[in-house]
């Protein structure tokens, strides 16, 4: 089964080659990787331009730089620029991947062989986990099991395409798995050795601070059509784990001023009332119970589509 790995990048010099030895180091190593330049201005051009050489499966794709990092609709504008450079017809999977990581030899191998054994999973991954820099020891990211996380994006192609690919806004990395859920495919992610890897900048973070990428997220989940109910109970979630309070707060705050300020919100009322939905039924029954039981209602959605 043939895989694509699509990345996007900027300045990535301090972690890229942990991440380019771990990926050729694969059991199952990509069929093609095209990485995307998105604009480098310190090592990261030359060291890709080391890795091409020696790796034929490396495919590097430049974009001019636009003088600053751009997350969210910035990261998908250049996936993008590199997915839709080549044909995808040719692959069976195909994974938006970050080169900030740092994974297991197995990681690949074991996502495909899940893919296969069960044909409704669409999206999966692993789970990611950070250094704590004072202990050295390894601290969960505590990505919930009903997502693909968004730095290692893992897609059955044609799932990829029915849901539409990624929106072009923050929260891309969750809208995508309600979506395949909706459509009746399973999002999935597991906490296992073989899929266990290490994420070399932690989740939420930013070029500004932890407490600018908190923020962020708390518009991301605002834009997409969480409920206040649940975003409180998310946010108080958050205040338990690193960085312990102000993560969670900062979420809240984030969700709080984009509701006051009435930005812009996801405009698939359809796919936003499920959303909803799901959130009530995690409220009122647990996330993993919910889950399930939805996944059970959606797989008469998903074999109309498939028969």
């Amino acid at each position: 089964m043939s895989y694509l790995l699509v990345s996007p990048c900027r300045n990535e010099s301090d972690y890229m080659r942990l991440t380019l030895d771990s990926v050729v180091a694969q059991t199952v190593p990509p069929d093609l990787w095209v990485i995307v330049d998105d604009g480098s201005t310190d090592e990261t051009p030359a060291i890709l331009q080391d890795y091409a050489s020696r790796y034929s499966f490396i495919q590097i794709v430049t974009r001019e730089n636009r003088g600053h990092r751009s997350v969210g609709p910035g990261v998908i504008e250049a996936f993008y620029h590199g997915y839709d450079a080549i044909d995808v017809n040719q692959f069976d999977f195909v994974c938006k991947f970050d080169l900030d990581l740092e994974l297991p030899a197995k990681y690949f191998e074991t996502l495909i062989q899940r893919m296969n054994d069960n044909p409704r999973i669409g999206t999966c991954s692993g789970k990611a986990y950070f250094r704590d820099k004072k202990t050295g020891n390894l601290i969960s990211e505590k990505c919930g099991d009903e997502m693909s996380v968004g730095m290692t994006k893992f897609y059955r192609r044609t799932c990829f395409e029915e849901i539409g690919g990624f929106i072009r806004q923050v929260m891309w990395d969750g809208i995508d798995c309600h979506k395949c859920r909706q459509l009746g495919w399973i999002a999935v992610s597991w906490d296992e050795p073989d899929l266990n890897f290490i994420h070399l900048r932690p989740m939420g973070s930013s070029q500004q601070g932890i407490f600018t990428g908190r923020m962020r997220h708390g518009f991301g989940q605002y834009f997409m059509g969480t409920g206040l109910l649940y975003m409180m109970a998310s946010s108080v979630f958050r205040m338990i784990h690193p960085p312990y309070i102000v993560g969670g707060l900062a979420m809240l705050w984030g969700y709080l001023k984009s509701l006051f300020q009435r930005q812009p919100r996801f405009d698939d009322a359809l796919l936003v009332s499920f959303i909803r939905y799901y959130q009530m039924q995690c409220l009122l029954k647990g996330k993993s119970t919910a889950t399930e039981a939805l996944n059970a209602q959606q797989e008469k959605v998903w074999n109309e589509n498939h028969s």
